[in-house]
């Protein structure tokens, strides 16, 4: 009976052992050590398209894309040796139809009752999609860095030949007032130098926009924040006194970020200066700066108290170029796109709360020094 019950219990385990590998989901084979089929289950026959009878009676080298033959030599020799327990690769297999499979190995030992390595178990799971995917991304973001370097170019060439053709036709407007004083009088003079003055500053603004790339991790400088803010302070403290402005920095006076001193000098800057011209006339004019750690952020906070933004109406106009929002004679709509741009390329961003009449914040997020 019980040798009868035995048999019994084996056959029901291998029985059920025979339907989970036959029914899983991930394509499983059998191998001796030297790479013939020993088993094979039926997922594996439908990812490459083979019956078990064409798989028993094909060497696996076979149907392998040839650049991919050796990938399993090193980790094989490591797992033989009982170096490792098990190892993945990745590997290209001809589907019989012709098409390429890429699938994802994870392969491990199966020992003899002495322990000595017997046989070799392989899971294969299909990534073609994956991989495929992968590839395509490439792709396209090789495209997107060739077209960007070509922008970048077209940019350099552009802002070049402008500031060539506006700087000659400057010289030649100078030339005609010195040699013909009267048409200083003239309105289509007048026009002329106008429009030849604005093209000028336009260029100016297209050559500082097209100079600002994305600086590289390696490329950035630890910085002292507090000692930049008193430097922007005092630049401004001119403007600040005669407008009756009061400055206050509580920036921690060590606190460090990672930046580019040209560029952090115009970030702290333009904010300063654009907090003062827009100051209220209802109120005695006050910028705060602040700071306070978030995540992998310093982030510098610049509090005003003056005319604010209608946040609902420009919240998406609001870095753009030759966007203005008050009626103020000075205001060109530059700043605020070359500032944030700056912050960008710094690998940060910028945050903006305001209400009209009550002032406003703007965030901005600049690399800790870890």
């Amino acid at each position: 009976m019980k040798d009868s019950y035995s048999q019994n219990n084996f056959s029901n385990t291998y029985d059920s052992f025979e339907k989970i590998f036959n029914n899983t989901y991930n394509g499983i084979v059998i191998l001796s050590l030297d790479g013939d089929w020993i088993k094979v289950n039926n997922s594996i026959c439908n990812l490459l398209g083979y019956t078990k009878h064409e798989l028993y009676n094909m060497k696996i080298e076979n149907i392998v894309f040839r650049d991919d033959l050796g990938v399993h030599a090193t980790k094989y020799n490591r797992l033989i040796q009982g170096k490792i327990d098990r190892y993945r690769v990745r590997q290209r297999y001809f589907h019989k139809d012709g098409s390429i499979v890429w699938v994802l190995i994870s392969a491990s030992l199966i020992l003899s009752k002495d322990a000595k390595p017997s046989q070799l178990i392989w899971q294969f799971s299909d990534i073609t999609s994956r991989k495929l995917n992968q590839d395509k991304l490439k792709l396209m973001l090789g495209v997107i860095r060739e077209q960007n370097e070509r922008l970048i170019s077209f940019a350099d060439i552009i802002t070049h030949n402008l500031r060539s053709h506006s700087g000659n036709l400057s010289t030649i407007k100078g030339f005609l007032e010195e040699e013909f004083s009267w048409l200083s009088n003239n309105e289509n003079f007048i026009l002329l130098a106008k429009a030849i003055e604005n093209l000028e500053e336009t260029v100016f603004h297209l050559t500082q926009v097209s100079k600002i790339k994305v600086v590289e991790e390696t490329k950035l400088h630890l910085l002292n924040l507090c000692a930049y803010i008193e430097k922007a302070i005092y630049n401004v403290a001119a403007i600040a006194k005669n407008t009756n402005t009061t400055i206050i920095n509580n920036v921690e006076d060590d606190l460090l970020v990672k930046g580019l001193p040209a560029y952090l000098d115009s970030i702290i800057l333009n904010f300063l200066t654009n907090a003062i011209k827009y100051r209220s006339e209802k109120r005695a004019p006050q910028i705060i700066l602040n700071s306070r750690l978030q995540g992998n952020f310093t982030v510098l906070e610049i509090v005003d108290n003056g005319l604010g933004i209608d946040l609902e109406k420009n919240k998406d106009n609001l870095f753009k170029m030759y966007k203005t929002f008050h009626a103020n004679k000075d205001a060109l709509g530059i700043g605020l796109f070359i500032t944030k741009n700056h912050i960008e390329s710094l690998g940060g961003k910028v945050e903006v709360i305001s209400k009209v009449d009550g002032g406003t914040t703007f965030s901005v997020f600049l690399k800790t020094a870890i």
